[in-house]
């Protein structure tokens, strides 16, 4: 009996293994062939793609139809699986594929009608623009009509096939870009939760003004929502940008560089998923070259260069949204400065997997979607007959930003680039600009909504909607929007920090960026009479801190003389968060303990939401700036405690955490270690056994105010974890447009199977980077596929 079972066992096994490698063969199928020729009847000419080492795609070809037909075939080989999701994303169509735990992200998608915007934009687009989105999806359309073998494994995986894609499939993800970069609004919801556990000049303090700016004043609340019967126990929440998220780029001009001509960097901080938002690519169109990032979904380089110019983007962070509290008149009407009017009423389908469809019905009034009808967190505080609008400029008529995408790339000098950024709408973009002829430039373009004087919100907290005097006043004009042409100082920097003079005329935003690490650049531009290539590239992998300058020395001033080896290494420390060293580690989790003593009392069990890095309310608190020491005493013990009995206790249980986690010895314990870069995969990072098998995991330097940025939580059960860093690293050299230099923190394929799924990332966390050569010779003396993609005859 014994031998029987043996000997199933051992076939049943033997049939696994047979079963599992033919399973795996059949998933290989998925890696499509770069290489030989394929005929194509949507082709005017002949079209040559060529991989090189790294995966990146040299696209050649003889008219622009053709070149962004090639563009989408491409993206389509390496990225449709991340295409996929990304337009589904925006369509509030993924719980389609996925069920019912994506149908809240669906729900809110469809109220804001991101989806039926891009509709309208793609209508008013130019006819060019137009013509280029059309070729380019022809060309995913192409290489989708072309696979033979398997699809990725996602897929496979979810059980479904790609459709045809459309234009507005693609235009769609740029409006979902738009919306990743902006956020005021969950500020402003943020406070409006906070307004009922903090006092007005609490929430004054915990929200502080720019460094050397005046307090922006809130209004009375009492005053402004007397009308308002708000419910008790608002569940907070912010919805904002995730910690991290920002940008740094700059430019020298040539009177600072080795080489006399300009240097321009740029690295933009995103979330950092895998695969990477960005995709590589090199485009030619007879003879003439665009390099750069592109993203996945769209035709065209987003930040790059050509033959003539560079550029690069940082998120300026402008107040493009608002918040309103609409109030009913009855009878599907709501109260506006005229007297009632009627909600606009649309019905949404929502198919979903294994489930019943959901249909939602969609009210607008005049400043936008009713979100607290699919938002149960705010709609739980609001009262009977109040609900509450989105306005943000993404959501308005013209937008005309897709249209930058060919001028950006045809553009020969400032002059061109600076006209193609009139069609820039949404979001506002920090851009550095630099060309071979020796100019450098800045330029801020955006439909800014202007304020006017009696809005006494600042676009901080909602604002009741029946009032005029809160309406948007119309727009800065183009001219008005901060921009300059070779400034005296021969440099631009900029890292989300504010931007404008104090007697700029117009209203940006009154929350910026904190400027440690724009300060860190300026320092390290300045520190160095003569940039090249390699000193930019040291200054990308910057790990230093210039908040911990800031801040660790009021936090030892408290406990300076007590004997303590740790304490006596932080004294020394340089302040560099290098992922190998003891001492960031403990700087870190002292001040995680130090935010949670100072505000976690006043918050409540809201807590938990607002947990991190507060730096310069922490400063202030504990350099009793206006009386702020008064946080430190926790408001429901006896006796009263002092800021410097707070940072004690933060930094016992600071070091009692680690030795917990960590072991006994100090010095044994890395800041690497304990700060994970998650790079997560869509949709199945939070999975288990997929979410290992999918993301990219790694140990990292670096924090949110270091040059080289790399976010870190201070949220129970992933304290230190980050997801945020730069998305890319491009530095472009104007006397050598061939020696610019690239990187991304995955690598070019979204295919798990593929060599070039992660290859880049041991380049990318060691501050490293390739070269994307334009001569064809050359590239193809180091090709790993060649394809030739000819017209029917």
């Amino acid at each position: 009996m014994k031998r029987w079972v043996l000997r199933i066992l051992t076939g049943l096994l033997g049939l696994i293994l047979v079963v599992s490698l033919g399973g795996f063969l059949w998933l290989r199928t998925s890696l499509l062939d770069t290489g030989g020729e394929m005929e194509m009847a949507a082709l005017e000419q002949a079209v040559s793609i060529i991989r090189d080492e790294n995966g990146v795609p040299h696209i050649y070809a003889e008219t622009e139809h053709d070149l962004f037909f090639a563009l989408g075939f491409t993206h389509a080989q390496d990225r449709l699986w991340q295409m996929e999701f990304n337009r589904r994303t925006a369509a509030g169509r993924l719980s389609e594929i996925i069920g019912e735990p994506t149908l809240g992200i669906d729900r809110f998608i469809r109220t804001l009608g991101v989806y039926r915007k891009a509709e309208e934009a793609f209508a008013g687009l130019d006819p060019a623009t137009r013509a280029m989105f059309q070729a380019y999806v022809d060309g995913i359309n192409a290489r989708i009509d072309n696979w033979h073998g398997a699809l990725p494994p996602e897929f496979l995986i979810l059980g479904f096939e790609p459709e045809p894609w459309t234009p507005v499939d693609s235009l769609s993800w740029l409006k979902m870009m738009a919306w990743n970069l902006s956020g005021n609004w969950g500020s402003e919801l943020a406070r409006l939760g906070l307004a009922a556990k903090l006092t007005k000049q609490q929430l004054e303090e915990f929200y502080p003004p720019y460094p050397g700016d005046a307090v922006t004043p809130l209004p009375d609340l009492a005053q402004l929502y007397r009308d308002i019967p708000f419910k008790s126990g608002f569940a907070t929440e912010e919805y904002q940008r995730p910690e991290g998220a920002g940008s740094n780029n700059w430019v020298v001009s040539g009177a600072r560089t080795a080489s006399g001509r300009p240097l321009l960097a740029n690295d933009p901080h995103l979330g950092l998923n895998t695969p990477s938002i960005w995709y590589l690519a090199h485009l030619s169109l007879n003879g003439g070259n665009v390099v750069g990032g592109t993203l996945p979904s769209l035709p065209f380089v987003v930040l790059g260069r050509n033959d003539r110019i560079a550029w690069g983007f940082t998120n300026t962070g402008p107040d493009t949204q608002d918040l309103y509290i609409e109030k009913s008149a009855g009878d599907g009407q709501y109260l506006a400065p005229g007297g009632p009017r009627p909600f606009k009423i649309r019905e949404e389908i929502i198919p979903v997997k294994n489930a019943e469809p959901v249909i939602l019905t969609v009210r607008e009034s005049r400043h936008g979607p009713i979100i607290s009808d699919v938002m149960e967190s705010v709609r739980e505080i609001l009262p009977d007959g109040y609900s509450l609008a989105f306005q943000w400029t993404a959501l308005m008529p013209a937008d005309s930003t897709a249209n930058i995408g060919r001028s950006m790339m045809e553009a020969r000098d400032w002059r061109d680039f600076r006209d193609a950024m009139r069609h820039f709408t949404v979001p506002q973009q920090n851009i550095v600009y630099a060309d071979t002829d020796g100019n450098i430039g800045f330029i801020a373009p955006a439909r800014v909504p202007v304020r006017g004087p009696e809005n006494k919100t600042h676009g901080l907290i909602p604002a009741p909607g029946w009032d005029a005097r809160y309406d948007w006043q119309g727009f800065i004009p183009f001219e008005e929007l901060p921009q300059s042409l070779n400034p005296a100082e021969g440099f631009v920097a900029t890292a989300n920090q504010k931007i404008v003079n104090n007697d700029y005329p117009h209203f940006l935003t009154s929350v910026w960026a904190a400027p440690y690490r724009a300060d860190t650049i300026r320092d390290r531009l300045l520190a160095t009479d003569k940039h090249s290539v390699e000193s930019f590239a040291a200054i990308h992998a910057d790990t230093r801190s210039a908040m911990a300058e800031d801040i660790l020395p009021v936090l030892l001033s408290f406990i300076d003389q007590r004997e303590d080896e740790a304490l006596a290494a932080l004294n020394q420390w340089d302040r560099n968060m290098a992922a190998d060293r003891p001492e960031p580690l403990i700087f870190m989790a002292w001040h995680r303990q130090v935010a949670r003593l100072v505000y976690s009392d006043e918050l409540g069990e809201d807590f938990p939401r607002f947990w991190g890095p507060k730096p310069l309310f922490i400063k202030a608190v504990l350099t009793d700036q206006n009386g702020q020491a008064r946080w430190c005493d926790k408001v429901d013990t006896e006796p009263k405690e002092t800021c410097g009995e707070i940072v004690t206790e933060a930094y016992d249980a600071a070091l009692n955490g680690l030795i917990d986690q960590f072991g006994p010895n100090w010095r044994d314990w890395t800041w690497g270690g304990a700060h994970p870069i998650v790079q997560g995969h869509q949709p199945f990072g939070g999975l288990p056994v997929l979410g290992d098998l999918f993301s990219i995991k790694t140990e990292n330097g670096g924090h949110r105010y270091s040059i080289n940025v790399a976010s870190a939580s201070f949220a129970e059960g992933r304290a230190f974890e980050g997801g945020f860093g730069a998305s890319m690293r491009a530095i472009y050299d104007l006397a050598d447009l061939e020696n610019s230099r690239f990187i991304l923190p995955t690598g070019q394929s979204g295919n798990i199977l593929s060599p070039h799924y992660s290859d880049m990332t041991p380049l990318w966390l060691d501050g490293r980077s390739i070269r994307i050569l334009t001569d064809k010779e050359t590239v193809l003396e180091n090709a790993s596929g060649q394809m030739e993609l000819r017209p029917v005859e």
